[in-house]
């Protein structure tokens, strides 16, 4: 039974599903917008927002324990301290913004945007 389960799954099992993520992150702090779809944009949102709260604090630890969650890639880390937590330095939260495109026939999907605010 899924009691309390509320993370979706993707189709995928968790080894997979924690590589994508990770590196759903990374391409967001990175391009800060990419276009994915709506159940792996909600399964990000979670995730990108307690990374950008944790770096807002712009300590140590909080630097070891971003690095350790995307994988030790220094470049996005940095970009994440020193570009994107600045920015929302005196923001409490909502630091994304999820706008559905549609539904494409090809893909047979609903397309979506996960955007910094």
């Amino acid at each position: 039974m899924r009691h309390h389960k509320t993370q979706r799954k993707l189709g995928r099992v968790r080894k997979v599903r924690t590589g994508l993520l990770r590196s759903l992150v990374r391409s967001l702090v990175l391009h800060e917008r990419i276009e994915t779809t709506i159940a792996k944009a909600k399964e990000l949102r979670p995730q990108i927002e307690k990374l950008v709260t944790l770096a807002k604090k712009d300590t140590l630890a909080s630097r070891r324990l971003i690095a350790s969650r995307l994988g030790n890639d220094a470049e996005v880390s940095k970009k994440l301290h020193e570009v994107i937590a600045p920015r929302y330095k005196h923001r409490p939260g909502g630091y994304t913004r999820i706008s559905k495109l549609g539904t494409f026939e090809d893909v047979r999907r609903d397309k979506t945007i996960i955007e910094f605010v």
